[in-house]
């Protein structure tokens, strides 16, 4: 199967490492042009030239704190006067990791803020261009803790549901005009992000960072932890006129962690 965006424009969030990363990487493999959007300028700017340099098209950055979301609106806002998208990738980093009991709700707004907020002001402003076009593909970054909350994500959890529940809604909006949107429910995938929530878990344990990787590669039927190069396989595929038939879905991508259907 032969897949080609020769012509489409892709913007990518969280694009300077891991998962966005490899999604950005192999949608310019394929021919799309990249707007790769994150916070840290320095990488924007290696990775950017890197993808330049590894394929013939014009990629670009765009600097934002997702953190700050009356910042991020402007900024996207500005950048959607003067380009359109064919490819949105909604992805973010992750909100601060702990329990139900150890979150206010100042967290969970600003949890909300980052995850859905910045999801769906970054959508409406992509999906006019798409509704011209009469084609379209929205892809959300969530997490397997959506159908099997995590509990020292409890804000991950809650919100990332939102984004979910959200994005069903809107596939039935606007699936007339040929755009689909999905969620990929992520599992446990090699990343800086997972590194830093399995050190914080081993020294709170007080066990070896290595003893509670091997635990998480025991809770997958494949006995590892995923490649984020695996990762963006599957984006690749559901950006693709191959999936045209494929909307509203959430299809997990956590080798074999989840245990419900």
């Amino acid at each position: 199967m032969n897949i080609s965006f020769e012509g489409k424009k892709a913007l990518v969030g969280g694009a300077s490492g891991g998962i966005g990363l490899a999604i950005a990487r192999q949608l310019a493999k394929s021919g799309a042009e990249i707007t790769l959007v994150a916070r840290n300028r320095e990488k924007l700017k290696r990775y950017t030239h890197e993808l330049a340099c590894d394929h013939n098209q014009q990629h670009r950055y765009l600097e934002v704190d997702y953190t700050n979301f009356e910042s991020y609106k402007q900024i996207i806002r500005n950048y959607f006067k003067d380009h359109s998208v064919d490819i949105l990738v909604n992805n973010t980093q992750g909100p601060a990791a702990g329990g139900a009991m150890e979150k206010n709700i100042d967290d969970y707004q600003q949890a909300f803020d980052l995850l859905f907020k910045t999801t769906v002001c970054t959508t409406e402003l992509a999906v006019e261009h798409m509704i011209e076009k009469k084609w379209g593909r929205i892809i959300n970054v969530a997490s397997v803790s959506v159908k099997e909350p995590l509990s020292y994500l409890v804000l991950s959890n809650s919100i990332r549901a939102a984004v979910v529940t959200w994005a069903k809604s809107l596939a039935i909006d606007v699936g007339q005009y040929g755009i689909t949107v999905n969620s990929i429910l992520t599992g446990f995938f090699d990343t800086e992000r997972l590194g830093q929530l399995n050190r914080k878990k081993a020294e709170k344990m007080g066990v070896p960072e290595h003893e509670v990787t091997r635990a998480m590669e025991e809770l997958t039927a494949l006995k590892r932890i995923g490649n984020p190069i695996e990762y963006g396989y599957l984006a690749a595929f559901l950006a693709s006129d191959q999936a045209a038939f494929i909307t509203g879905t959430s299809i997990p991508i956590d080798g074999g962690y989840l245990k419900s259907l």
